[in-house]
C-alpha cells in the first residue's frame, strides 16, 4: 500500500528492484487497446504508471477490468 511521506511530499510504495520502499512518481495514462481502424478512439483504458525515483524502475497496470 502507498504511504504519504512528509520529508518529501510524496508517494512511498514497495519496489520490486530496489526490494524496499521507496519514493515513487505515480500517474495515470490513457492507452488504446483496440488496434487500428475507425473505433480505436474509443477503446481508450486507465493504467497507473508508476517509476521509482531511486532506481528507475517502472511499472504500470490496468485500472478497469471490465
Amino acid at each position: 500500500m502507498a504511504t504519504t511521506n512528509d520529508v518529501s511530499n510524496g508517494m512511498t510504495e514497495p519496489c520490486e528492484e530496489c526490494e524496499t520502499d521507496t519514493l515513487h512518481e505515480v500517474s495515470v495514462q490513457l492507452v488504446t487497446e483496440g488496434g487500428e481502424g475507425e473505433n480505436a478512439r474509443y477503446s481508450r483504458e486507465p493504467y497507473r504508471v508508476r517509476e521509482c525515483q531511486r532506481c528507475g524502475n517502472r511499472e504500470s497496470q490496468r485500472m478497469n477490468n471490465a
